[in-house]
């Protein structure tokens, strides 16, 4: 039987949405920041040639840096600003968040509620402010000496004050876009961090449409390899959104307590075990790792000799689509799919909340056993997790390598923007149910009052 919630959520309509004041403004603000941001994605570095910046980047676009500049929307190809985007945060969220299952007293810190989650955010901020300036100062140390395809260089005028002007200003914009994200998860809707990323991924693909269909007119693409690619991204989006949204619901029971004259407790609920637990970790772990020697045999040139040949060697080897790449991209999609569940899910910690609270799974004695029962659950949700991963990742690479398609759009990027749409679309018909809500306490108050 539907609940009240079930009800008024199916009858949410445009009409509500006109009425919610408070959502709109939301949603104007969070349009707002993304304009200021995609803004700053064109403001270029001082001393930077955007021309010869522009053709590196392309030399390496089957690279790590090409990954990253799809998720920056163009702004590391540009050399803004926000070149760095807000990855090093992303970072740097990740190791506090590795080290907490590993470090006692930042266990203990995360176990200490509000105050505890305070001080691992800031935390969080010190190491992003340090990753930004190490990448930063790597970037402006490698710039000095880049040259484009015609041997202009990339700086006009290297230095130490070209060094210190562009540390200080890629930290100061990451920096400046990790509040920003901050601002749009407060006063807008959805998660801002992620709608950063959103937005720089989906910035690129009308472009990289357009480049499509223009090598269909041209005849360098079939017609019909088009229409193909068009079905296989509808389906691939419908089985994401399917997988995403799929739970597997471990019962819980509660016995039934007399307190006072009156018996209470006795109901049920359900543990939601997501099949996908770990996300995009692993394909973004697995991808960067994999791209690193292709990008290190990018910057060392087609030089034969010495580490530059084996660094080559193994960019052949590795290549985008290359049977060594994908075997490898698959064992490590799985091995991170794993690792990052078991940071992310303690079985024996979720055990423990549950016979702290009187639930117990029904069959199922409380303590271990109900810890090893829901490692074992979760094992085979992981198991299907990582076959899920390693297909909406495998064969649009399979697609990119074989057929050329001229953009960069494969299974990370689609299951970011995927997850983000849902989350996204979830907390405004969150925003809506409220509303409605809202609006039946003020007309139950005006019927009480008459």
């Amino acid at each position: 039987m539907a609940s009240a919630a079930d009800n008024i959520a199916a009858n949410i309509n445009f009409g509500v949405f006109s009425k919610a004041e408070e959502l709109k403004k939301r949603i104007w603000f969070v349009l707002g920041a993304l304009i200021v941001y995609r803004a700053g994605t064109f403001i270029t570095l001082p001393g930077i040639d955007p021309a010869v910046m522009a053709d590196i980047i392309k030399t390496q676009s089957r690279g790590v840096l090409g990954l990253f500049d799809v998720f920056a929307g163009g702004a590391l190809s540009r050399m803004s600003i926000f070149a760095l985007n807000i990855m090093p945060y992303i970072s740097a969220s990740i190791i506090v968040q590795l080290m907490s299952s590993v470090s006692p007293q930042l266990e203990q810190m995360k176990k200490e509620g509000i105050t505890g989650r305070i001080k691992m955010n800031q935390y969080t901020r010190y190491l992003t402010v340090l990753i930004t300036a190490l990448q930063a100062f790597g970037i402006a140390s490698g710039l000095q000496g880049a040259t484009g395809a015609n041997g202009a260089p990339a700086v006009l005028n290297p230095g130490v004050f070209f060094q210190f002007t562009t540390v200080v200003t890629l930290v100061g914009g990451t920096m400046f876009l990790m509040w920003l994200g901050e601002q749009m998860s407060e006063r807008g809707i959805g998660q801002g961090i992620s709608l950063l990323i959103f937005a720089g991924i989906v910035a690129g693909l009308p472009g990289a449409i357009a480049s499509t269909l223009e090598l269909g007119r041209t005849g360098a693409i079939s017609p019909f390899i088009i229409v193909l690619l068009a079905i296989g991204a509808v389906a691939t989006i419908a089985f994401i959104i399917y997988i995403e949204l799929g739970q597997r619901r471990v019962l819980v029971q509660y016995p039934r307590r007399q307190v006072g004259a009156r018996m209470t407790g006795g109901e049920s609920s359900h543990l939601p075990l997501k099949i996908n637990t770990s996300g995009v970790i692993p394909p973004i772990f697995a991808s960067s790792l994999l791209l690193l020697p292709l990008t290190f045999a990018g910057f060392q040139g087609a030089s034969a000799t010495g580490d530059a040949g084996i660094l080559n060697t193994i960019g052949v080897l590795l290549g985008r689509g290359q049977p060594l790449y994908l075997l490898f991209y698959s064992i490590l999609i799985v091995f991170f799919a794993f690792f990052y569940t078991a940071v992310v899910f303690n079985p024996a910690e979720t055990a423990e909340n549950l016979r702290k609270y009187g639930g117990f799974v029904p069959g199922i004695r409380p303590g271990k056993n109900t810890a090893e029962y829901l490692d074992y659950v979760l094992t085979r949700l992981t198991v299907v997790g990582g076959l899920y991963l390693i297909i909406v990742c495998l064969i649009p690479e399979f697609l990119i390598s074989r057929l050329s398609v001229p953009f960069y759009f494969g299974g990370t990027s689609l299951m970011i923007v995927v997850n983000v749409t849902i989350n996204t679309m979830q907390q405004i018909q969150a925003h809506l149910l409220a509303h409605q809500y809202e609006g039946l306490l003020k007309k139950a108050r005006l019927r009480g009052k008459k």
